[in-house]
């Protein structure tokens, strides 16, 4: 199923096509053109991709300091177990917030497909609906990660005992500044939808330097341990929204609103929590699979779940490049199909997955030879040093198809297609379920059955998004 936005006849400048093929747009003017946006469906192709990607590259590289510090600090100012307690809460943190993170990409892909289109009140009317939609997301995802941050670290993943009370505190303020986080995703994919990459950059930047400040504050000077590491986290993301929101209400044409742009439009809600939830249940099934996994993890013990925990943060700086070209290809996907061009789609494909080729060659090598040197920003003890350094060989050979995920997962939800999500997380899931057990117990892997078992499960996932493009006719806009 593809979903395109087809606006409500009632709104000035539109009407319905009764053909069949969407909305007539030539009497819609696009928004104003100015620095804050960025019209994808006219131009050359790699130009336009790169340079909307660069700003995102940074950025994912910023948005990764907020773990990544706090595991930095906590494995070298606090201890080992200070370490494991931060990475054993972060997979089951993840399938909470897949909820929020899903619905503000299927807001941004709405409105990137209505910007496409020219359609600017269906731009506005978007955002106005988001911010009651992940409003009421957040509050749920805080309530239910408070109430069930020990039961669920107890009973769902063994975790080990010496670290459980510091995974719960780490996991219950997390999911407590939970709204900080997603007001941010939502307003940097919006932002995202009109073209503009650069401006929920800057503002990650300086929360990411507040969010350095604090933690050291917090756990060196005031000795407050991972409970420190916790709050300078939800708060730095919340100053980033707060922050982000208001200069786009300043600065982004399309957040000029009118008073009918904050009516309740049932369409736009139906829409975007189809495509969000779509995704939503996609993270969500990625993410239960890792709650499945992490109970794997704790039963080689502390070691092994301080190298997964280090080589997870290592792998996420990789992965969010890809996220920042998967992203590109999404944004350019949802205003082009919007625009009806789907030719100029199959140029973007050719163009990001060179561009994805590219990258993953330049860092196998690069992973080969200093994957030890990356290990030992994150903790001290040789062996959990030497656990991450092999790990991340072993990685880093399935980069190619890692990367072939999040161009054609891009490219598939930038056109709507609210069936993709669910077939991509249903093969993850069931990859990072079976392969793990099978993998570990065979003699000669051991707990080196935990990253083989992660780089089968990226092919065959890989593997399906490939064929999932190519089933598309990109000229008719359908599957």
């Amino acid at each position: 199923m593809i979903i395109r936005m087809t606006p409500k006849s009632n709104i000035s400048g539109m009407s319905r096509d009764t053909t069949g093929s969407g909305v007539k747009t030539g009497n819609i003017k696009k928004a104003p053109a100015g620095s804050t946006t960025r019209d994808m469906t006219k131009g050359s192709v790699f130009p336009l991709i790169f340079a909307f990607m660069f700003p995102m590259m940074l950025g994912n590289i910023f948005q990764q300091f907020y773990n990544i510090v706090d595991t930095i600090i906590a494995g070298k100012y606090i201890d080992a177990n200070a370490l494991a307690a931060v990475g054993s809460t972060g997979h089951i943190t993840n399938l909470f917030f897949a909820l929020g993170n899903g619905l503000a990409t299927g807001i941004g892909i709405v409105v990137s497909q209505f910007f496409g289109s020219g359609d600017n009140r269906g731009v506005r009317k978007t955002i106005t609906n988001a911010f009651f939609m992940v409003g009421g997301t957040s509050v749920l995802v805080g309530v239910l990660g408070a109430l069930l941050a020990r039961p669920i670290l107890v009973y769902a993943l063994r975790t080990p005992e010496e670290i459980l009370d510091d995974a719960v505190i780490y996991m219950s303020v997390t999911c407590i500044g939970f709204i900080g986080t997603a007001l941010y995703n939502t307003i940097s994919y919006v932002m995202r939808g009109v073209g503009d990459s650069k401006t929920p950059l800057y503002f990650l930047i300086i929360s990411s330097f507040l969010n350095i400040a604090m933690d050291l504050a917090f756990v060196i000077y005031l000795g407050m341990g991972v409970m420190g590491l916790a709050v300078a986290t939800v708060t730095a993301q919340a100053l980033s929204a707060v922050a982000s929101i208001g200069y786009a209400f300043m600065r982004n044409p399309v957040f000029r609103f009118t008073r009918e742009d904050f009516s309740f439009d049932r369409d736009i809600v139906k829409t975007c929590f189809t495509l969000g939830g779509s995704m939503a249940l996609q993270s969500g099934l990625i993410a239960l699979s890792f709650v499945v996994l992490q109970r794997v993890i704790n039963s080689f013990g502390a070691v092994v779940v301080a190298a997964f925990t280090a080589t997870s943060k290592i792998e996420n700086i990789i992965n969010m490049q890809f996220k920042a070209l998967g992203d590109s290809m999404s944004t350019f996907t949802g205003q082009n199909f919007g625009a009806r061009k789907g030719d100029r789609v199959k140029k973007g494909y050719r163009v990001g997955m060179s561009m994805m080729a590219l990258y993953a060659l330049v860092m196998i090598p690069l992973m080969w030879l200093f994957g030890d040197f990356c290990m030992r920003i994150f903790v001290n003890e040789p062996e959990v040093i030497n656990f991450g350094k092999t790990a991340m060989r072993i990685l880093s050979s399935f980069y190619l198809p890692l990367g072939t995920i999040y161009v054609c997962r891009g490219i598939l939800n930038g056109a709507g297609d609210a069936k993709f999500p669910l077939i991509s997380g249903v093969s993850e899931m069931v990859g990072r379920v079976v392969f793990p057990a099978f993998f570990c117990s065979l003699p000669f892997l051991g707990s080196w059955g935990l990253w083989v078992a992660t780089g089968v499960t990226w092919t065959i996932v890989g593997v399906t998004a490939f064929i999932r493009y190519h089933m598309k006719d990109w000229r008719k806009g359908l599957f």
